[in-house]
């Protein structure tokens, strides 16, 4: 009874020290993120350089000779579309609008009062109180007057416009680039006053390889990114292709557009990566799967899991071992693998920098794929 009291305490203590030695040995495995080997379709990239262009950029000019009376910008003012940039020198331009309109108005009362003339011979009635030749002069009166107030009215509109043409307004939101005018000077139709650039509507255009050309469809990718810049590659959409090559270079233009979250101005240099699929399918990894070695060796560490019936611990744990691998093309954050992997394999794409042959290892926290 004695001796069985003294035994029992030592297997539980066994027990326990067991627990213990295999909770630290599974705390001790290394944590790596792995991923699958898959299969997908073969991306083919291009490295281009382009130019931000502005949609429209303008070289604005006065219609009509005059002198410069007020000046409203300086390079660098962002206007809208209506403001006034500069202005010529009105004072006869309105002096002429306001005898016109006096014109006008004029004809506008004889042709009142003509209509009444008539109106009133046709309610007498011809033959009786007046003749029938005087109910005709006013008749024709009336449709004389009605064209001279025609011809008047569309003199009113000829030198409202002439009048409007002293002012030079913004045609579209946009910024003053340049300003060649100044007070005082005296312009004539043709003078470049300023030049007005759109900076809303800008166009990234793009040299791409003529190779390209039949291979770009609705699947393509462009990513940008300004040179420069740290800030992530950014989608863009591909506008159009203009199907003009340049014979030195052998090229075309690629014209694409960005969102908001391309901050660029007109000028800027623009890094581009074009993704264009190969229409063919292969084995591909993480890039942060690959080892590369002095000697040109490449690799990457396959994990499998680990039939161990001994002993169970909490976390699933894995064996790994080093393959020799040959790659192919890589495209975005992906490697096409030509040989040593057959698709079935889970390969260390995080937690690979310092495993050795036959280490085992644990899935990190958030890392399984």
């Amino acid at each position: 009874m004695g001796f069985r009291l003294i035994v029992r305490p030592f297997w539980w203590l066994t027990l326990l020290w067991c627990v213990s030695v295999l909770q630290a040995q599974a705390q001790d495995r290394p944590g790596v993120a792995l991923e699958k080997v898959t299969r997908s379709d073969i991306i083919s990239e291009v490295s281009l350089n382009g130019t931000v262009n502005a949609l429209r950029t303008s070289q604005l000019s006065a219609a009509v000779a005059g002198l410069v009376d007020s000046v409203q910008v300086e390079a660098g003012d962002r206007v809208a579309a209506g403001d006034l940039l500069i202005g010529l020198d009105e004072k006869e331009a309105t002096f002429e609008l306001e005898s016109a309109r006096a014109e006008s108005a004029e004809a506008q009362a004889r042709l009142d009062e003509a209509r009444r003339r008539f109106a009133e011979a046709r309610s007498v009635g011809a033959g009786r109180n007046i003749a029938a030749t005087e109910v005709s002069a006013r008749e024709s009166e009336v449709a004389a007057t009605e064209a001279t107030l025609a011809r008047l009215k569309a003199e009113v509109a000829r030198r409202q416009v002439l009048h409007e043409r002293h002012s030079i307004r913004a045609p579209y939101d946009g910024v003053v680039s340049s300003r060649s005018a100044d007070l005082g000077e005296w312009v004539t139709p043709g003078d470049a006053l300023l030049t007005l650039v759109d900076t809303t509507n800008l166009r990234l255009d793009f040299r791409v390889p003529q190779s390209y050309y039949q291979r770009i469809d609705d699947n393509a990718r462009l990513l940008a990114t300004i040179v420069g810049s740290d800030a992530k590659p950014i989608p863009l959409t591909i506008e159009s292709l203009v199907p003009v090559n340049d014979p030195q270079a052998r090229t075309f233009l690629l014209r694409a557009t960005g969102g908001e979250a391309l901050q660029v101005l007109p000028g800027m240099a623009v890094e581009a990566t074009l993704q264009v699929s190969t229409g063919e399918q292969g084995l591909t990894i993480s890039r942060d799967a690959i080892n590369r070695y002095p000697e040109g060796r490449v690799t990457v560490w396959i994990a499998e899991p680990v039939s161990d019936s001994d002993h169970e611990v909490r976390e699933k744990e894995y064996e790994v071992r080093e393959k020799r691998v040959e790659i192919g093309a890589g495209f975005g954050d992906r490697v096409e693998i030509l040989s040593g992997l057959d698709g079935t394999e889970q390969v260390v794409v995080r937690g690979n920098e310092s495993l050795q042959e036959g280490a085992r290892v644990t899935l990190a926290q958030r890392s399984a794929r």
